[in-house]
């Protein structure tokens, strides 16, 4: 987990309208059975949603309908079950495991599918593990450079959050929830900057 305190924060501007507020989708990446990402990410979706001039989607891996990759092209593709909820959302919330020093094929597949729908978009990442799922984090801020998505410096890794489960959902520790806080606040900054240079100055070559 990164530290929750800073100097300066930046102003946040939803760069709208109250009408017209920022869109955060939040990704549960893991499809195994049993999971926790599912129960993590509805956590995030409700502090995502709770920011200022903000809305949240959450957008489960494991209900994506992603067709056969024997159907993949190079940049995305025609079009999925949720890709005009992606190509909606201002940023993005990824909520994800470690697994073997990375992240889940599952959600390696719903990036692949998509293209433009990510791009001039900034994302952070909430990720888990016995560690933290730190490396996961790490292995996505490549790929994200590559589709032109913006990863926050800030970005939380969870260390054991099964101890802070119940049937009633996810307990988060003061510590964790600040940190994610922080994490919100420099992503929605991002989201309104960028949502005002992708619709006054489009990125040409």
């Amino acid at each position: 987990m990164t530290e929750t305190s800073y100097a300066d924060p930046p102003t946040v501007s939803a760069g709208g309208s109250s009408a017209d507020p920022l869109r955060i989708a939040v990704i549960a990446a893991s499809v195994r059975d049993q999971r926790m990402g599912r129960t993590l990410a509805e956590w995030a979706a409700f502090r995502a949603a709770a920011a200022p001039a903000t809305e949240a989607d959450l957008i489960d891996c494991a209900d994506a309908g992603l067709p056969s990759d024997q159907l993949l092209r190079p940049g995305g593709s025609a079009g999925t079950p949720v890709s005009s909820r992606l190509d909606a959302a201002d940023a993005f919330v990824f909520v994800t495991p470690e697994y073997n020093h990375s992240y889940p094929a599952g959600l390696k597949r719903l990036i692949d599918w998509h293209y433009r729908e990510w791009m001039f978009k900034p994302a952070t990442v909430l990720s888990y593990g016995v560690h933290g799922g730190l490396l996961a984090t790490e292995h996505l801020r490549g790929v994200l450079a590559e589709l032109h998505v913006v990863t926050t410096r800030r970005v939380v890794g969870l260390p054991r959050p099964w101890a802070d489960l119940s049937p009633a959902g996810y307990t988060a520790p003061t510590d964790v929830t600040e940190a994610f806080d922080a994490a919100l606040h420099e992503l929605t900054w991002w989201a309104s900057l960028l949502r005002t240079a992708r619709t006054e100055r489009p990125y040409t070559r």
